[in-house]
């Protein structure tokens, strides 16, 4: 018999501001908000349909919606079976949702996911009624095998943890099925199903898009370089697997029948060499490049000028380059592929074909001092004075449970607090050697790096109609949201000292977490895969 299978970011309300669980490295508050396709998910709610199950898209965050009227439609729902992706910051506040929709509906089957779960899937389980935690970025396939197996009994894959016989008390044990293993191509999954999976929530809110409405692909899983410690999608996608580049244009055409005007792919790194060749002249060949306007996200220094050249031909505009910092030493420290010396000309010659370079940095590094967090400043300056970057988005280094970099912060006695509440990057979770307000006052700097007279003689003298205009003045709106964010108007670490306070006591988000250990980190910088295990175990962690 199908199931009912409900796919869902419940809502949480704060006076932060929007979360952004969906489609996320790394997790925001932002006053602005911002909505992002999740991709995996949406491919899972459409193997799903297509397995014949009943599926239901109900993504709180994006629609707006109060707790009242989602948990009313979850009731008159009553699905079988409610996944949830979990960010680190989020996941407290999603252990009481479930256990309040559990003693309401406990026949439902709670499903947790997403790269805070990987990290520590037992910790969920022993602290809220959830039914099961999928580990791995491949919510996908996991989701429709969970589904088979609850519906005809086929035998689960490695990933998946439970209690065993659904029995939660002291003297049992937690099963797992093993490690993870990412071994399905991505070449035999259907193109999403854009109107199931509600894809004009997620078409306007959203910075990196111009020419409106935009969507979000994901051509690949997740990065062809995978090794930076700080990202928490390293140790989700453990090996790199993509679509065709036929495939992808394909997609694109679909995309352009559905209406849209501007794709965004979000894999962690756009495939190049030959792969990207090929699409680009695909594109170019079909004709979609008068169609529809295109972006990615790129390392500096991995493309070359004919590269740039093909893509700008293509119709690629926004390029996302992760900057993270000008300094060469915390670049080899976070594992991040290219050499600084080479981030300013990968930005001429991304904008000399005729892209709009967006860079990402980041500051709070425990081994950076003052002067070299400047740098990073100083870059971003450099680069907007010269034309070379157009936009760029500013966070602190937040080290996510699983990453070798919160390995190297537990084992250095770096983290301020293991409380997941203070992770939303309100606040400095690493020790470091710049006191917390001036590097609130640092992350704003970079913000107003882009107010050089060159730079806003650029942006007016590059208005050509009233569609240029608007974007402008998003990108406007956008850039005092961020600065909000970080405290420039007496917001951030006041607000977050008012929902903890407001909180304290009162709903339980004070309780303290589990006492089992962080695993290691499984991303490719800290050690070799280990062999997966094909059989059902037990855990004798506790």
């Amino acid at each position: 018999m199908p199931l009912k299978v409900m796919i869902a970011y419940p809502p949480l309300p704060d006076k932060k501001g929007v979360p952004l669980i969906s489609q996320n490295r790394q997790f925001q508050w932002f006053n602005k908000p911002t909505f992002i396709y999740p991709c995996v998910p949406a491919y899972a709610a459409t193997v799903l349909k297509q397995a014949g199950h009943d599926v239901y898209w109900e993504d709180g965050v994006a629609q707006m919606d109060s707790v009242e009227d989602w948990d009313k439609r979850f009731e008159q729902i009553r699905p079988d079976v409610l996944a949830i992706e979990v960010k680190t910051p989020v996941v407290k506040r999603y252990w009481k949702y479930i256990d309040k929709l559990k003693s309401m509906y406990p026949k439902t089957k709670y499903v947790l996911m997403g790269d805070h779960i990987t990290a520590l899937p037992e910790e969920s389980l022993r602290n809220c009624q959830a039914d099961y935690c999928i580990t791995g970025g491949d919510f996908d396939f996991a989701l429709l095998n969970l589904c088979a197996h609850l519906d005809t009994g086929a035998e689960l894959e490695p990933g998946v943890y439970f209690w065993r016989d659904g029995k939660r008390n002291d003297s049992d044990k937690i099963v797992t099925t093993g490690r993870f293993e990412l071994k399905h191509g991505l070449d035999v999954l259907p193109m999403i199903d854009r109107e199931l999976t509600k894809w004009q929530l997620y078409a306007k809110e959203n910075g990196n898009f111009k020419h409106l409405p935009g969507t979000y692909t994901m051509v690949g899983r997740d990065c062809w370089w995978g090794r930076c410690t700080f990202c928490s999608w390293t140790t989700t996608f453990t090996n790199f697997r993509c679509r065709t580049a036929q495939q992808h244009a394909d997609e694109i055409g679909h995309l352009i029948d559905l209406g849209v005007r501007e794709v965004f792919d979000d894999t962690g790194t756009f495939p190049a060499g030959g792969w990207l060749k090929e699409f680009c002249n695909e594109v170019i060949k079909r004709g979609y490049h008068k169609k529809i306007t295109l972006g990615c996200n790129m390392i500096p220094g991995a493309l070359s000028e004919e590269d740039y050249n093909l893509m700008g031909k293509a119709n690629f505009r926004f390029m996302l380059f992760g900057l993270e910092s000008a300094n060469q030493r915390s670049l080899d420290r976070l594992h991040k592929l290219g050499e600084a010396a080479k981030i300013e000309e990968s930005m001429r010659l991304a904008k000399k074909a005729g892209l709009m370079p967006h860079v990402t940095c980041m500051v709070g590094y425990p081994w950076e001092s003052k002067e070299e967090a400047q740098r990073t400043i100083d870059l971003t300056r450099s680069l907007f004075d010269k034309g070379y970057i157009d936009t760029l988005q500013a966070t602190i280094c937040m080290p996510y449970p699983g990453t070798p970099l919160f390995k190297e912060c537990k084992e250095k006695e770096l983290l301020r607090t293991e409380d997941w509440d203070d992770y939303g990057m309100r606040d400095p979770i690493m020790k470091c050697p710049i006191p917390d307000q001036e590097l609130l006052e640092m992350t704003r700097g970079i913000y107003n790096s882009f107010l050089t007279p060159r730079f806003i003689w650029n942006q007016i003298s590059s208005v050509r109609n009233f569609e240029d205009v608007k974007y402008l003045v998003r990108g406007g709106m956008r850039v005092l949201g961020h600065l909000a964010d970080f405290n420039f108007f007496g917001l951030g670490q006041k607000q977050t000292k008012q929902m903890r306070q407001a909180t304290k006591g009162k709903i339980g988000y004070d309780e303290p977490l589990s006492d089992s250990p962080a695993p290691e980190p499984h991303g490719r910088v800290a050690r070799p895969l280990p062999p997966s295990r094909a059989k059902s175990v037990v855990s004798d962690d506790v």
